[in-house]
């Protein structure tokens, strides 16, 4: 006996190859048979005729560290079809940390992985690894965050990881690694992580390739003068070329400023792809992103974390250097997504703020960070240009046509108003922009988000409908899959994905979260 047949569906089993008519039978947690169970019986039956049943999607970027600890059903999700996430992106999570430094620095990123409970054990890779297994909707697996080992090894400081701090960084990426991180994973834009060098990140990076391991990169913008070629793409080459490490490239993508170049921005990484560089990247479907403005603040305003930055914003002097800064910065088109001290606030832009307030723009934004405990989200408005928009849309289904990229949401799904990519990733490229534009097959897209990840991460026996793999498993409607959120009515959840499966169990069953916590920690 099957615990669950799945019948009559179009298999696309994740490999690129044409989809098939078949069944699949489940038990436990592995796929047992594929093949005719039309005499069969199992516990659980779905009809899959009419539908594609594929792997589960993998999504490669999500900031869900925080908010799959307070709302493990993860309905946002799961009800995209994604059945894993790779979590610790950006360097900002919570391993390896003391029980004082997590509690520090689930403060400071309050923002933008909201707040988790205070008392969990992050001193190690496995403790974090723990608090997910079994105990939320999806798969995680976890990159170690350098924000948060750079904080442990050397505080809330603009210091270089030198001598004995660099041998312990060292030493916490190989347990680390060897308690299953699958690498290191950093941001540049971000503190303390802004804080090191290019040499800093080569040595912890000939770590994580010792161990097989991936180095993810969201680019350098911030203190560019410590980076190899002023940072962006030349450092994160350089890191690669020096450690050998395989890289890994965040939202990696053309915006606003450079639509149709997509040939331009990809120079450089076929450059290093020639010189022996391993190169993947990853994009999202939306032309603008989203973070936490707390990262607009000047490098030297984040030292000793955010208590030191709240006293900052009440002394008359610094306070007045930070707005003289922020009002030189684009702020206008900023849209808070998460404010919890005032959600009234959420939907509208700091400039709409301003007039309200009759202040500057950086007047506005220090006083809504010192108001609401510097706990803010934010996201980059949509251009108005309706024709730049398109051609940014049909650069990522581009860009998803090669076989070096893949899918990351770049998820936040905090507040009222998050992302739109916080539920509509996954359906928006697979449905929308294939259908809309063209010129990429649905298998292939498939594998992108599900054979693509698996390999380049080492999520083992997933990624494929294959004898044996876990049974993390999609079915959707080709025709009818399709996005619902928007920029202005973003929590919406997608339609034509009646069922999901993890590790054999059904998560989502006709529309509907079931309440099954079936995540395991991988690989």
């Amino acid at each position: 006996m099957f615990d669950v047949i799945i019948s009559n569906g179009t298999i696309i089993d994740g490999s690129d190859s044409s989809g098939f008519i078949s069944d699949i039978g489940i038990v436990s947690d592995r796929i047992k048979v594929i093949g005719d169970l039309s005499d069969s019986i199992s516990k659980k039956k779905i009809d899959a005729t009419g539908y594609i049943v594929s792997p589960g999607f993998i999504d490669t970027h999500a900031h869900s560290d925080g908010v799959l600890l307070i709302d493990p059903q993860h309905a946002n999700g799961i009800r995209q079809g994604i059945t894993t996430e790779i979590l610790g992106q950006d360097g900002l999570s919570y391993a390896p940390l003391s029980k004082e430094n997590y509690k520090i620095y689930r403060k400071y990123l309050s923002g933008i992985l909201g707040e988790p409970p205070e008392d969990l054990d992050m001193s190690s890779v496995e403790k974090f690894r723990s608090h997910y297994d079994k105990k939320v909707s999806i798969n995680t697996a976890y990159p170690i965050a350098h924000g948060a080992l750079r904080l442990e090894v050397l505080g809330f400081n603009d210091k270089p990881m030198t001598g004995k701090y660099l041998k312990t960084a060292k030493d916490l990426i190989a347990e680390g690694m060897s308690q299953g991180a699958i690498g290191l994973a950093t941001g540049l834009s971000y503190h303390p992580q802004a804080w090191s060098d290019t040499e800093e990140l080569i040595e912890l990076c000939k770590v994580v390739k010792d161990y097989g391991g991936v180095y993810i990169t969201h680019l350098r913008d911030v203190n560019i003068d410590r980076a190899y070629g002023g940072g962006n793409v030349a450092e994160a080459l350089e890191i690669g070329r020096k450690s050998g490490v395989p890289v890994h490239f965040s939202h990696f993508r053309t915006a606003p400023n450079n639509p149709g170049k997509t040939d331009e921005i990809l120079e450089p990484i076929e450059k290093a792809k020639k010189e022996g560089v391993d190169i993947t990247l990853e994009l999202y479907p939306y032309p603008t992103g989203s973070t936490f403005p707390m990262s607009f603040l000047p490098s030297q305003y984040h030292i000793g974390g955010i208590d030191e930055m709240k006293n900052l914003l009440t002394e008359v002097n610094s306070r007045n250097r930070i707005i003289e800064y922020l009002n030189d910065k684009p702020l206008s088109d900023a849209v808070l997504t998460y404010v919890p001290k005032n959600t009234s606030y959420e939907g509208m832009t700091i400039s709409d703020i301003a007039q309200i307030r009759k202040l500057s723009l950086g007047e506005t934004l220090v006083e809504l960070l010192d108001e609401c405990d510097m706990q803010i989200g934010y996201l980059g408005a949509p251009p108005h240009n309706v024709q730049v928009w398109n051609q940014l849309s049909q650069d990522a289904l581009k860009l998803l046509s090669r076989p070096d990229y893949m899918i990351g949401s770049d998820a936040i799904p905090l507040g009222s108003m998050p992302h739109p990519r916080a539920y509509g990733t996954f359906p928006r490229f697979l449905g929308r922009f294939r259908r809309r534009f063209g010129g990429v097959k649905l298998e292939t897209l498939i594998q992108r988000v599900t054979q693509n990840p698996a390999v380049r991460f080492g999520l083992k026996d997933r990624g494929l409908i294959k004898k044996g793999y876990f049974a993390d498993i999609t079915i959707f409607h080709s025709e009818n899959l399709i996005d619902n959120s928007t920029y202005d009515d973003p929590k919406q959840f997608p339609s034509g994905i009646p069922f999901v499966l993890v590790n054999g169990q059904i998560a989502v069953d006709n529309e509907k979260c079931t309440g099954v916590l079936a995540g395991r920690a991988i690989p």
